[in-house]
């Protein structure tokens, strides 16, 4: 597995810094969020160190995703949460703090005024199908 020397999660899946562990596997770390926007917040993260989505491999991708799964029932099981959200973020514009590939299993609440959701608004139907466009020509 490929690590970052200076990366706080590698420092974490390789035991120098402690973490309240939910589960680990040879491919995946789950453990709790030191600093949770709600009770029960917990990251998800591949061993193999990559920045973010777009460094992370398919495989390690893959891997993380099943284990967040694994924990958000945990998670739904043991306290019960009106909703949850799995968060991925990438880029100090997307509040990304820590730049190792990771999810965020994070229990919602009704009421618990958490700012993630940015409503609905109706979008330019033509605006959006040539943008559409535009991002399948670069798949």
């Amino acid at each position: 597995m490929t690590a970052d020397a200076d990366c706080l999660f590698c420092k974490i899946i390789a035991g120098e810094i402690p973490c309240f562990k939910l589960f680990e596997n040879h491919e995946t770390l789950a453990f709790m969020d030191i600093n949770p926007a709600n009770e029960g917040h917990a990251l998800v993260i591949p061993k193999e160190h990559a920045a973010d989505v777009y460094a992370v491999s398919d495989a390690a991708i893959a891997t993380t995703v099943k284990t967040a799964k694994k924990i958000a029932a945990a998670i739904d099981k043991t306290l019960n949460p009106d909703g949850l959200n799995l968060l991925q973020c990438n880029g100090p514009a997307a509040a990304q703090s820590v730049l190792h590939f990771h999810i965020h299993v994070l229990p919602r609440r009704e009421g618990d005024e958490l700012k993630l959701n940015w409503g609905l608004r109706p979008g330019d139907m033509d605006a959006i199908g040539a943008l559409a466009e535009r991002i399948r020509g670069n798949l």
